[in-house]
């Protein structure tokens, strides 16, 4: 325990050793006063942890891809760790094992150790240089050369949707990027025998229905991408993603039936002194780390191996730690394994879970028989299930209505006949196949009724909740503080219920960051090289432009909400992919009340949608809070302007603050349209993203905003913002923010017309117009 202690203050000292962020000497000092309170040992132990921590942090920090390197070809042999096929193109993980730049004097690449990248129209020689080949098929554990252009891995940074930045940092890819050059693409050597292709190539082959076998695979061998989008949509939506990973319910059953087998065997050979034995324990140990090893020993499964074997080494009786040493043994062993591992909310997932599980049966007995199992089962799932929705909700910022209650029948489902089944059809086919067949075909009508009970729950609408952060912080607070209280010992029954039922009631009244009237929220998404700002006020809802959508088909706003929103209006300010390009998945997945475009676009909409034309002077107000459009003229006029150049100009005034959203309008309708914009600009959401042909010299002159606000890419292709936009900006005294480098940003107007920011990389500063803000480069 002592040592586990340790661990967690050294690792936090380490994190803020390398982060330094504004809370840093707070944490230090923290950190100092407990390891002063502590034994000398354990000081010394925080500041080895520490350390440890901070040098795997500067370790994954210094592998970045230098600057001067972005958008480079490079030359690199790798070696093919993971693949995804899409039609036209493979997406790769790659482990490099060298890289060298093609041009001259540009930095080394060698610190590269994982790459992601993207091979369209793939096209190959083989190591003799022979004539190249269309429609190659790349295979996992391969070794190629190709020549790549990479840039630094980077996503979008929102409240709500996935995270991909911090996705490919967790698992340690560096860059991502494309093949720029198929001509010079050489298989260098073919990919060594796999066992677990091998077993899923065999599984794949049986006659077993497909949907059984995809699911087989995934929960037997760990391979989740057999899996179709549509299930893991369902599994999403019913929070029961954690099912169809391999993680400590599968190593554990693997690690039982094992054991369970050579007991029995034991018994048989040795009926007088069986329970001395410790081969059995072994035994069971061997297998789960061969198991572990098959699936892939990613993290999540690592993790599960430590705390299996320490479990194992727990129960089999010949050391005698409590259960808390032991997890304490467990979350050291996998921290002093994998640093990076605290980043991983599968980690806290993990052990807050189990530390639960010993505070709700340490010192009870659960019975025996069958009554006791299901009185065990039924205990066990309702006392988890609001820590896990706590957990869930701080991690993924999302909560399952419905979750408890599928848990509640799925995991015991799960754990005691579909992955029983699954594993013994693996055992009986090493001895009899046919009768394996047998075994996974009644795994099949188990996965069967899984699938249609998680179907059912999937159909109902808000199922799946995303409260805003702030709300959402305070009811998992909340959330996990029932789960410790109803799992605490030693509590009268009445005493739990009375607290039990008042934090529940707290959680009901957790209330919604909803503007009062008079104020409001706007929010500028990051939505890479694209724009969708969305304006809450008390009552409404408005939607300016819908994002981007990419080649794959892929629309950010798709990621966002569940389906279902409602949109009181939604502007489209022109055709432009970039801003239109949502508009599918609103007309699809949401509702709206009133679309807005100018008269000159195209805009399919469903017959008996309601629709108007923006247009010059066209205005409402909404909760005191007025709307007006300065931009586009009606009539002919717009057919004589160019796409960017009809945009739809919104000006937005609350509590006299005024916030202005050009789209695309370009500098040559500035001079016509500023004339009717009175007062001061207090932010300007800055024109086609910061290009040299929006945010002219005559309307930053007349009307200098407080706070400009680029909504661009990072390392897009345009070089967005422009140099000399933000040269002009900053002589205007304007504090610049962009969605590249600070992700979503959230402003809030109160009633008396404060107006204060925040964005979401860096969370833990709040500003206002005149706050802190740090200068925006051109070219990200």
């Amino acid at each position: 325990m002592p040592a586990t202690f340790a661990l967690a203050l050294g690792a936090l000292g380490g994190a803020v050793a390398f982060h330094g962020a504004e809370i840093g000497l707070p944490l230090m000092g923290l950190v100092l006063m407990a390891s002063m309170a502590a034994r000398r040992v354990t000081l010394v132990a925080s500041g080895l942890m520490a350390l440890w921590v901070l040098c795997s942090l500067l370790q994954s920090a210094g592998g970045q891809l230098p600057e001067g390197l972005v958008g480079e070809p490079l030359l690199i042999e790798a070696r093919v760790e993971a693949l995804h096929r899409f039609p036209n193109m493979q997406r790769m993980t790659l482990a490099i094992d060298d890289c060298r730049p093609i041009a001259e004097g540009l930095p080394d690449c060698r610190k590269l150790k994982r790459v992601r990248v993207t091979w369209y129209g793939a096209r190959s020689q083989d190591a003799a240089g022979s004539t190249a080949t269309d429609d190659v098929v790349v295979e996992q554990g391969e070794r190629w050369q190709w020549v790549v252009r990479l840039r630094p891995g980077s996503g979008m940074a929102n409240a709500t949707g996935f995270d991909y930045e911090r996705w490919l940092w967790r698992r340690g890819i560096q860059a991502t990027g494309s093949v720029a050059s198929s001509e010079q693409a050489v298989r260098l050597e073919s990919a060594p025998v796999d066992a677990r292709d091998g077993l899923l190539n065999y599984l794949l082959h049986l006659p077993l229905e497909d949907h059984h076998r995809r699911w087989l695979a995934a929960l037997t061998l760990g391979v989740g991408q057999q899996l179709s989008d549509d299930e893991w949509s369902m599994l999403r939506d019913t929070g029961t993603t954690h099912l169809a990973v391999v993680s400590g319910l599968h190593v554990g059953m693997v690690a039982l039936l094992v054991l369970v087998m050579a007991r029995l065997v034991a018994r048989l050979l040795y009926p007088r002194r069986w329970r001395l034995l410790t081969w059995p324990w072994w035994g069971a140990a061997l297998m789960i780390s061969g198991y572990a090893w098959l699936v892939g020993a990613e993290p999540p499964v690592l993790r599960a191996l430590i705390m299996s074997l320490v479990g194992l080494w727990v129960a089999s009786g010949w050391h005698s730690p409590s259960p808390w040493q032991g997890l304490a043994l467990a979350f050291t062993g996998v921290v002093v394994l994998d640093p990076l591992a605290l980043w991983h909310s599968g980690l806290w997932l993990s052990f807050g879970a189990v530390a639960l599980l010993i505070l709700i049966w340490q010192g009870r007995d659960p019975g025996s028989g069958a009554a006791g199992t299901l009185h065990a089962i039924w205990r066990t799932q309702w006392l988890l299930a609001p820590l896990v929705a706590g957990l869930v909700l701080l991690a993924f910022g999302l909560v399952t209505a419905l979750s408890p209650l599928l848990n509640l029948f799925a995991v015991p489902w799960l754990t005691l006949v579909v992955v029983p089944l699954g594993m013994l059809g693996w055992l009986t086919s090493v001895i009899w196949p046919s009768a394996g067949v047998l075994v996974w075909q009644l795994a099949g009508q188990a996965i069967d009724v899984l699938v249609w009970a998680l179907s059912v729950a999937a159909e109902f609408q808000g199922v799946v909740w995303y409260p805003e952060e702030s709300p959402g912080l305070r009811l998992a607070m909340v959330m996990l503080s029932i789960a410790v209280v109803m799992a605490l010992p030693g509590l009268a029954w009445r005493l739990r219920l009375v607290l039990g039922m008042g934090l529940l009631v707290a959680a009901l009244v957790v209330r919604s960051d909803t503007p009062a009237p008079g104020e409001a929220r706007v929010v500028v998404w990051d939505v890479g090289q694209g724009l969708m700002v969305e304006v809450q006020t008390a009552h409404h809802r408005l939607l300016f432009d819908s994002g981007p959508r990419f080649s794959s088909g892929f629309a950010p706003l798709q990621s966002f909400w569940r389906s279902s929103q409602q949109f009181d209006a939604v502007v489209i300010s022109h055709a432009d992919l970039d801003h239109a390009g949502g508009v599918s998945s609103l007309l699809n997945d949401h509702r709206v009340e009133q679309w807005y475009y100018p008269e000159a676009e195209s805009l399919v909409l469903p017959q008996g949608a309601g629709f108007s034309h923006c247009r010059h002077g066209l205005g409402w107000r909404w909760d005191g809070v007025e709307f007006r459009f300065l931009w586009p003229p009606a009539g002919d006029l717009q057919t004589q302007l160019s796409a960017n150049d009809r945009s739809c100009v919104l000006e937005l005034e609350v509590a006299g603050r005024r916030i202005l959203v050009p789209g695309d309008a370009g500098k040559r309708t500035e001079r016509f349209w500023m004339g009717a914009f009175e007062g001061a600009l207090d932010v300007l959401v800055a024109g086609h993203h910061g290009s040299a042909t929006s945010t002219g010299a005559a309307l930053v002159a007349a009307r200098p905003p407080a706070m400009a606000i680029f909504s661009a890419g990072r390392y897009n292709a345009a070089g967005h913002p422009a140099d000399e936009v933000v040269r002009r900006l900053r002589r205007a005294g304007s504090c610049l923010l962009s969605t590249a480098l600070d992700g979503q940003i959230r402003l809030y107007v109160d009633d008396a017309g404060r107006i204060s920011w925040r964005a979401r990389r860096r969370p833990l500063v709040v500003g206002a117009v005149e706050g802190p803000c740090h200068g925006v480069e051109s070219g990200h």
